[in-house]
């Protein structure tokens, strides 16, 4: 446990980046191997953008970070936040602090802005994405990149982070968005196993359907059980899971990154394609 700490404590940028690249890679291939849906889209095409909004979360930590440091460094000094209120063993002050790190940082914002009118907007191209694979992770306007950045920060302040605290839940969070949004097909027995601690593809497939109640579900990055606690879960039949967004636009426009730039700061339009009434 010692050597973990001590590693996350000090982890160096460019294996940040290789887990990033690395994760990418790997289920780029799992994808081609074992699909859930056919392949009947030009992948590169696709996935350019979406690396687009990858660079552009990347940018938009780096001047951040120095916020998320000195937070950190602040709350491990004065010993504030719920993990100092009781001694804990190291173990079990790592598991509680992830676990409480994804419940701010990653359910709860996600939960607001499905719920925030203006936040929504923002939200918006990340569900606008019709071939979800593993490069829609991190499809995300920079200023929804913001949004999830300042509540790390209140997650830290809250949790009592200390900065190898939010390496480990960074990098959790990093490869979990990747496997979740996958378009590979695990077994089911595999799926019911893992969906009991994290959040699996098939788990996560019915938010990125197209239409209510099925959007406004399945909030969890890291870890499945929140949704279950909270009462957001809901399971669906995959194959009839339909990607994208009944009040977006057509499929060129969705892959336009200009487009998706500027579209916080337009009305909805509606789509035709997506007007009759569909259950799964």
């Amino acid at each position: 446990m010692e050597r973990l700490i001590a590693y996350f404590s000090d982890m160096p940028s460019l294996h940040r980046l290789l887990i990033l690249v690395g994760g990418l890679t790997l289920f780029s291939l799992l994808e081609t191997a074992q699909p859930l849906f056919d392949l009947n889209y030009k992948r590169l095409r696709h996935a350019l953008p979406n690396l687009f909004f990858t660079l552009t979360t990347i940018i938009v930590n780096l001047p951040l970070a120095f916020l998320l440091v000195k937070s950190s460094d602040w709350v491990t000094a004065n010993e504030f936040g719920l993990l100092y209120m009781v001694e804990l063993p190291t173990w079990l002050f790592a598991i509680i602090g992830v676990m409480l790190m994804d419940l701010i940082g990653a359910y709860l914002i996600h939960y607001i802005e499905h719920h925030v009118k203006w936040m929504w907007q923002f939200h918006v191209i990340h569900h606008s994405d019709q071939h979800i694979d593993t490069t829609s992770g991190n499809r995300h306007h920079p200023g929804e990149s913001v949004f999830r950045f300042v509540f790390t920060i209140i997650a830290t302040l809250v949790v009592g982070a200390p900065i190898w605290m939010i390496f480990v839940y960074q990098t959790l969070s990093a490869i979990l968005t990747q496997f979740n949004h996958a378009n590979v097909q695990l077994p089911e027995w595999l799926e019911k196993i893992l969906r009991v601690v994290i959040v699996t593809p098939s788990m996560h497939r019915s938010h990125h359907h197209y239409r209510l109640p099925y959007s406004d579900s399945n909030y969890g990055n890291i870890f499945s059980f929140w949704d279950r606690m909270f009462g957001t879960l809901i399971l669906v039949d995959n194959k009839k899971v339909r990607y994208g967004l009944d009040t977006y636009m057509a499929p060129k426009e969705s892959q336009d990154v200009w487009t998706m730039l500027k579209l916080p700061f337009q009305k909805y339009r509606p789509t035709p394609q997506y007007e009759q009434e569909e259950k799964l």
